[in-house]
Formats: C-alpha cells, sequence, structure tokens
C-alpha cells in the first residue's frame, strides 16, 4: 500500500492531512506577503521589521517548546491544539477591524508564533498515530506534502485575485476563513485526550528543558537552522525583490511561491523511495546546493524569463530542506514525540534569527544580492558542519541512521 492510500485509510492520519490543507491555505494566505505589508503598507521600517521577526521567533519558540513538552507531560493534545488555533482566528480579527503597527505587532509577533506550533503539534500527533511498521518517512512526506498542496492552491487563487486589483491585506480574510475551519475542525475530530497510545514522558518540565538545552541536541538543532534559514530568507525577499521590480508585481509573488510548493508536492511524495540507500545528511547536501542555486538567482532573474526555471530548483531542494528534520528529531529524542516536533520551532528560531541578521546585514552592504547570497553561504556552511558532527550517519541509509 502506497503511502498515500494508507494515510487516507488511517482516521487519525486522514484527519492530519485534512488539517494541513487547512493550515497550509492560511499559512500562504500570510507568510508570502508579511513583509510588503508590514514596510510597503503599515509602515515599518526594515529594521523594525527585523526585530518583529525576532519577537515572533522568540514568542514561537517559547509556546512550542512549553506546549510539546506539557503534551509530553499531561497528554491534553487536543485542547492545546484548539487554543493554539483560536490565537490566529482571534488575531485575524484584529488585523481586520483595527490594522495599524500595534495590531500587527500583536498578530505578527504573539499570537502567529502561538499558532505556528499546531505544525509539531500534528507531527507529534501524526508520530503517536503511525503504526511501527510503517515507512514512517514516507508517510511523513505525505502528509507534509499537504501543506505544499495548499500553498499552490491559494496562491494560483492569489495570482488571479492581485491580477483583479486586490489589495495585499486582503490576504487577512482567506487566513481568518482558513483558520476558523482549522478550530471546528480541531474541536470536531482531534482525538480525544487519552484516546490512543500516548505514553507521558515521566520529567518534569525544568528537566525536559534542560535536555533540550544540552550541547548534542543544540548544536545540531542551530545548524538545522543554519540550513533552513535559506527558506526564510526567500520568503522575506520574494515580496520585495518583485515589488522592486518594474516588470513584477503581486501577482508574479503569487504565481512564483505557488510554482515552488507545486515542485515541492511531487519532490515529498517521490524522494523518500527514490533515496532509500541515501542517507539524510546526503540527501539534505543536495537539497541545500539545489536551494542555493534559487536564492542566489531571485534577485539577479528578476527581470528576466529565468525567473521560472528557479522555482524548480527551488521547489525540490525546499521539499529536501523542509523534511529531513522531522525523522531527524523523532529519531534524536525517541519516545518524546511532543518535544521533538517542538524542536523544529526551536530550530525555527535559530533560523529566524540568522535570518534576520542576513537581511539586516546584507541589505546595508549590497542590496537584496548580497542578502541572498550570504544566505546561501550559511546554509552552506550550516550542511556541511552538520556533516562533520553526524559524520559518521554519512554513508548510512534512514533506516540505520538517527542522522
Amino acid at each position: 500500500m502506497t503511502s498515500i492510500r494508507y494515510v487516507l485509510r488511517h482516521p487519525t492520519l486522514r484527519f492530519i492531512s485534512y488539517a494541513l490543507l487547512l493550515f497550509g491555505a492560511h499559512n500562504a494566505s500570510l507568510y508570502p506577503y508579511q513583509s510588503v505589508i508590514a514596510i510597503e503598507r503599515i509602515g515599518l521600517t526594515r529594521t523594525e521589521f527585523s526585530w518583529l521577526l525576532t519577537l515572533a521567533s522568540a514568542v514561537a519558540v517559547v509556546s512550542s517548546v512549553l506546549i510539546g513538552v506539557l503534551g509530553d507531560q499531561y497528554g491534553k493534545r487536543r485542547k492545546i491544539a484548539l487554543t493554539a488555533a483560536l490565537c490566529s482566528t482571534l488575531g485575524i480579527g484584529v488585523m481586520l477591524v483595527f490594522p495599524g503597527k500595534w495590531s500587527l505587532l500583536a498578530f505578527n509577533g504573539v499570537l502567529l508564533p502561538v499558532a505556528s506550533s499546531l505544525y509539531g503539534q500534528f507531527i507529534a500527533l501524526a508520530r503517536l498515530a503511525a503504526p511501527q511498521d510503517q515507512d514512517r518517512d514516507a508517510v511523513m512526506g505525505t502528509l507534509r506534502s499537504n501543506l505544499s498542496f495548499a500553498f499552490l492552491g491559494m496562491l494560483i487563487f492569489w495570482t488571479f485575485a492581485f491580477g483583479f486589483g486586490l489589495s495585499e491585506m486582503a490576504v487577512y480574510v482567506t487566513a481568518g476563513i482558513a483558520s476558523l475551519g482549522l478550530s471546528l475542525m480541531i474541536w470536531a475530530r482531534w482525538p480525544q485526550d487519552g484516546g490512543m497510545t500516548d505514553q507521558r514522558s515521566g520529567l518534569r518540565l525544568h528537566q525536559a528543558l534542560v535536555e533540550i538545552v544540552k550541547p548534542p541536541i543544540f548544536l545540531r538543532v542551530v545548524l538545522l537552522g543554519m540550513i533552513s534559514s535559506a527558506g526564510n530568507l526567500y520568503m522575506v525577499l520574494v515580496s520585495l525583490v518583485f515589488d522592486a521590480s518594474p516588470l513584477r508585481d503581486a501577482s508574479d509573488v503569487a504565481l512564483y511561491v505557488g510554482l515552488v510548493a507545486g515542485w515541492e508536492v511531487p519532490a515529498m511524495l517521490i524522494l523518500p523511495h527514490l533515496a532509500r540507500n541515501l542517507s539524510r545528511l546526503g540527501l539534505a547536501a543536495i537539497g541545500v546546493t539545489l536551494y542555493a542555486v534559487h536564492l542566489a538567482a531571485l534577485p539577479l532573474w528578476a527581470d528576466t524569463h529565468w525567473l521560472w526555471v528557479g522555482t524548480f530548483f527551488a521547489g525540490v531542494g525546499g521539499a529536501i530542506i523542509i523534511t529531513t528534520p522531522i525523522p531527524y528529531y523523532q529519531d534524536l529524542m525517541t519516545g518524546r514525540p511532543g518535544t521533538a516536533a517542538a524542536m523544529l520551532a526551536v530550530q525555527k528560531l535559530a533560523s529566524d534569527v540568522i535570518t534576520a541578521l542576513v537581511f539586516a546585514q546584507g541589505t546595508a552592504l549590497g542590496g537584496f544580492e548580497a542578502a541572498a547570497l550570504t544566505g546561501v553561504c550559511v546554509s552552506l556552511v550550516g550542511v556541511a558542519a552538520l556533516w562533520l558532527v553526524d559524520r559518521r550517519a554519512w554513508l548510512m541509509p534512514p533506516r540505520a541512521a538517527h542522522g
């Protein structure tokens, strides 16, 4: 049975797949346009926006880690997930009714980062639901592809919507619909707390937090954050690069990001099967190299037809960068699915801080081109350093290595 058919036949995994579609629609409406809305529409300076990104990362990592640890301790995953989803619904409502700097600060700086913990919670639930005899890398890749599929669908929609002259502020309408739908789905379909095998971690809160910051774990999180910072930098740069181009507009942003997501979907479904004999580190190195081509070329190709070629490199490389950390952390912290999933948020903190520094320094030194090239160097250094840390796993296939 293929991973797709297996997911559709499993009630909990099927719920997660549908929820990730809504979550993807929510993210596709917000993240590609956050920089242009904050800077060009609300009026934040680039420095203020960099600080906003840093605040959002700090809130995201604190909330996600606490949620992951408490979920492993007490198992109240349904209530926690519903609260996170409602945070986004509330924040979007505030942005629609009272758009401005303070509303943006409350939503993008606090409420949206709390809601972003839902991704880790879905991954933790999938880890608990998927039986041991299944190829979990393939199952996780299938589930994660729904997020990219939703990106593709929503951004195709926004390509046409912006083409008809709709304002970027309208993205909060579709995001609000997706967020409300997600809240209702979690309330109705998330398995009741205690309704599945979910062993408690047995660790107190401070013990769990200390374990997270131990050097062997924390170092790997930072290195994976360096790798994934390329993707974050792309999301920051794409709307600004296109806004600065005389030939591009908001509809081109939607089309570009949508095409990237379109390449990600088949890559996520196919790569786990094609790369069975390749280590996760080897696959990550390939992904980073492909993504580096896209990121370096983005500001250089913005006014040319070559721009659309970059979507292939971004899609395939991004699929690898996105999916590699999921099983990596689950193997690194066996028996603690919530905390392992929360490591994605810790990684995002490292990634966002690096992204903010690269964006601020790069644009100050040489504009968008310098920022993109700096981001490429950081991600390549990250994957090389991770290879040095986990070099024993380099030639070992995923099932035999934890790296």
